[in-house]
């Protein structure tokens, strides 16, 4: 792998870092805060590549001197090289001649250019305990009207609040649709403290008047009351709250399929 490649390398992945944090994609892989570090890395990728193009043009650019010098004899190298024994070619093609496993280099970049991976959903969500943990505090809700409440939100409120703050108010919550192996209905939302890599699910167990027909992966946004019914997880034996549904729409997949919610 030249320079030149090297360089092409570095401002193709740049300028994908740069698609992806000025668009959506980006949400896929981490969280919305990183949005300017990503974009910052994509701009030092692209001005890495053109440096090394500049000084790549630089070092082959002739010197004044080797040019001008009338008393250069071309045969005086020659003769030298051949009184050492060794060609200055044989040597240059030796000092310069890189791995070709570098060139593995291409396979993230072909990765993050036309492989764009889904968000994670019920599947990963069913094979995972829940990660609900126990907040810090919860934000001020509102005195009167519905509650539109997060599945980390509602969970932790329901689970660890006892239902205080939200008992006898009309709550929206919006997540994609997981099934246990009996068929129970859940509402899930995945959480992440940083990317994708690290993103766990958070179950709401779905009661009342459940839609009779349901696809995992879909996206539902469900109105119901909260209930002091409490199930387990069989994964890891963590808490998972009921939601007692009045109603429930298909909505299309939100713009961030993930919930950053849980570690603010």
């Amino acid at each position: 792998m030249n320079r030149q490649a090297q360089a092409a390398i570095l401002f193709l992945t740049g300028a994908a870092l740069l698609h992806a944090g000025l668009t959506n994609l980006y949400l896929r892989y981490v969280k919305a805060g990183l949005q300017p570090l990503l974009l910052a890395s994509g701009a030092i990728l692209i001005l890495a590549s053109l440096t090394t193009v500049w000084y790549e043009w630089r070092g082959r650019k002739p010197k004044a001197t080797e040019t001008q010098d009338p008393n250069h004899n071309p045969n005086h190298e020659h003769e030298h090289a051949q009184e050492d024994g060794h060609g200055h070619g044989h040597d240059h093609e030796h000092a310069h001649r890189e791995p070709r496993i570098s060139w593995l280099l291409v396979l993230p970049l072909l990765a993050l250019i036309l492989v764009a991976p889904p968000a994670l959903g019920s599947y990963s969500a069913m094979r995972t305990g829940t990660a609900l943990q126990q907040p810090y505090g919860y934000n001020k809700l509102p005195a009167t009207g519905p509650l539109n409440l997060t599945v980390v939100d509602y969970a932790g409120r329901a689970v660890y609040d006892h239902g205080r703050s939200i008992a006898g108010r009309q709550i929206h919550v919006t997540g994609f649709v997981a099934l246990d192996h009996t068929g129970a209905p859940y509402l899930v939302r995945m959480a992440l403290n940083c990317c994708a890599a690290d993103a766990q699910p958070v179950k709401i167990a779905l009661t009342g008047k459940v839609p009779p027909v349901l696809e995992p992966d879909k996206w539902l946004e469900v109105t119901g009351t909260y209930t002091t019914r409490q199930t387990k997880d069989p994964v890891n034996n963590g808490p998972i709250p009921y939601l007692k549904i009045t109603s429930a729409k298909p909505v299309p997949t939100p713009s961030d399929p993930y919930d950053e919610s849980w570690n603010q």
